[in-house]
């Protein structure tokens, strides 16, 4: 079936985590029979194994269903649904790219959260429409006036657009399609221009290559049409054409206005990238689309595989998932303490987990995975400046710097206002400096502070939802470099230093972290029939340690009476056997321990 543009409308759903949108997308695929009732499946559009596990979506999902209006025209509706966490707004923006309208939907039960403000204001600048969606009326503690107005007073939402719904017993769902036909634009685009489409999103196949999903702004594209990728000049011919329904449906050609799928057989992962244009080879346009600003990296880990021979493989997979993940990147490292691996970048610690869950899951491979930093600037003595991603190139010598810079973010908090207190004490202790308080309304506060990123990537997210009780929303953007003391921090397991376990510290809190370090890698790290010493160092300078005491065999166990020297000589003889183990021994370092370095709370900043 074929639709002029009148008939169609491309749109996404933003909110913030846990506000709903999967559930409503599952509703608009039931209202609108995309999927037949029986095959229903809760969060549907989420289809990775790992956000079913974890009840969130990551990744973006792209949606074609059919809808008949009540004046008795069909319409297609491109749905995109879209992640909520933080560190997912980089899909977010990619998906308001292919639309012209948005979904913005709000937790009755919540109101307007950061995220909530943080990706209206995103489709607000990228000129989208915005119906806004009060979700979850139909519980008791819902309160939707309340909601009503803070979208009124914080993003100037005309109230009698404000949708109000039940995702979960689909009370309201038709009244949105309506609106949905009524209120949100219409695509433009010329067909008869020379194709112009977006790449928004993109797989591999092991079958078809690599699968890339487009939005057609100009022209069109049929089966066996030759192609070219404006970035690189690469030309493919066109094996496959479909729309995703959510199954996949092959049709004949995309149209201006379109959102679908085209398979060219594209075996070279490296052609592809996400925000180019694809255009057709024998009538290309002249002008490529805007695309998207590439992604800055907040925060960085290495990942090695457990058994060296499968460096190739983690490579491969690595080449796949960036495909499928344009936030990601990485680069060949080396450590001495776990070989050959990669050096990867993160938006943050959640993006970080879920890469490494996907790498072990998608692609069976066992990893080790080291603490993460984030990029520090170091200005040296001699004028010139170098930026350190592995904590382990970081100078040891201090006197050669002559300054050192860290990444500070402005983070925004929204919380119920009887946690104020702990949320402000936590912040201070995260070495946060207040900006400004600003009172919501009655119950509700938004705090503003400063914040060193390296601060907020650990576990500031885990700890304000423990002292906010799970109510504080947390939203935090990149400000910039500023001078900060800072140092590299050596553990040394056995006299020998691990360069996986390097970090890089505030000095105002380097003793109080690398005891509870030392302690904690000493519970962690296992036995041997040696004694280990670990240190925590700055450069030569031990500041913490601990031991772990060896593995004793009992060679007095049949040492019955008899004369003490007997029971001395053998104690002497064992003592020497550990010594001789002790000069040619080498610690085995689990993965617990790289989990050990995120995970101590080194308590309050002096």
């Amino acid at each position: 079936m074929t639709f002029d543009q009148k008939h169609i409308r491309n749109f996404c759903v933003v909110a913030h985590i846990d506000h709903g949108k999967s559930t409503l997308c599952d509703r608009i695929l039931e209202k609108t029979g995309a999927v037949e009732v029986r095959n229903l499946q809760p969060q549907l559009l989420d289809d990775m194994s790992i956000e079913r596990e974890r009840g969130i979506t990551i990744k973006l999902n792209a949606v074609n269903v059919t809808y008949k209006a009540k004046n008795g025209e069909m319409y297609l509706f491109n749905l995109i649904d879209t992640p909520g966490h933080v560190d997912f707004t980089y899909e977010v923006s990619r998906s308001l790219s292919a639309c012209e309208g948005a979904l913005l939907v709000v937790d009755a039960t919540q109101g307007v959260q950061a995220q909530t403000l943080a990706n209206g204001y995103l489709a607000i600048d990228n000129g989208l429409k915005i119906l806004p969606v009060i979700n979850k009326i139909d519980l008791p503690s819902a309160d939707v006036e309340n909601s009503e107005l803070e979208l009124i007073d914080t993003l100037q939402i005309d109230p009698d657009r404000c949708m109000k719904v039940s995702a979960k017993t689909g009370q309201g769902i038709e009244e949105l399609l309506e609106h949905i036909v009524t209120d949100l634009p219409s695509p433009t685009g010329d067909i008869n221009k020379p194709l112009k489409a977006l790449i928004f999103d993109s797989k591999f196949d092991s079958y078809r290559g690599v699968v890339i999903l487009v939005r057609v702004f100009e022209g069109q594209v049929k089966l066996n049409d030759k192609i070219r990728l404006m970035s690189n000049g690469s030309e493919y011919l066109v094996t496959e054409i479909g729309l995703r329904t959510p199954k996949e449906t092959k049709v004949d050609s995309l149209k201006a206005g379109e959102v679908g799928y085209l398979c060219a057989s594209i075996k070279n992962i490296k052609d592809v990238s996400v925000g180019d244009t694809v255009t057709l080879a024998s009538n290309p346009t002249l002008v490529a689309l805007k695309g998207f600003r590439k992604t800055q990296p907040m925060v960085y880990a290495g990942l090695y595989p457990s058994d060296n021979q499968d460096f190739e493989n983690l490579h491969n997979a690595l080449d796949k998932l960036s495909l499928n993940d344009a936030a990601l990147v990485y680069e060949p490292e080396t450590s001495a303490a776990l070989g050959s691996g990669f050096r990867c970048g993160f938006l943050g610690l959640l993006h970080m987990e879920v890469i490494q869950e996907r790498l072990e899951e998608e692609y069976n491979l066992d990893l080790v995975c080291t603490a993460p930093s984030v990029n520090f600037e170091v200005v040296f003595t001699d004028g010139t400046t170098e930026f350190i991603q592995n904590p382990a190139d970081f100078p040891k010598d201090r006197t050669k710097i002559s300054k050192t810079l860290e990444p500070f973010c402005k983070v925004e908090v929204m919380s119920p206002k009887q946690y104020l207190g702990n949320i402000m004490t936590l912040c201070q202790n995260k070495r946060g400096e207040f900006v400004t308080m600003t009172y919501i309304d009655e119950t509700r506060v938004k705090l503003e502070y400063k914040m060193p990123l390296s601060e907020i990537v650990f576990d500031f997210f885990d700890k304000l939802k423990s002292v906010s009780q799970g109510y504080a929303s947390l939203d935090y953007v990149l400000l910039g470099y500023e001078v900060s003391d800072v140092e590299r921090m050596d553990i040394l397991l056995n006299g020998e230093p691990v360069d996986a376990l390097t970090t890089v510290i505030f000095r105002g809190t380097a003793y109080q972290r690398a005891r509870a370090v030392v302690d904690k890698l000493k519970d962690v790290i296992p036995k041997q029939q040696f004694e280990i010493p670990v240190q925590a160092a700055f450069g030569s300078k031990v500041i913490a340690r601990a031991d772990i005491k060896a593995v004793r065999k009992d060679v007095l166990a049949k040492c019955y009476g008899g004369d003490i020297s007997r029971k001395k000589k053998l104690l002497e003889k064992q003592k020497k056997g550990k010594k001789r183990m002790k000069e040619f021994g080498k610690v085995q370092v689990p993965q617990e321990a790289f989990i050990a370095m995120l995970t101590v709370d080194e308590g309050p900043s002096k």
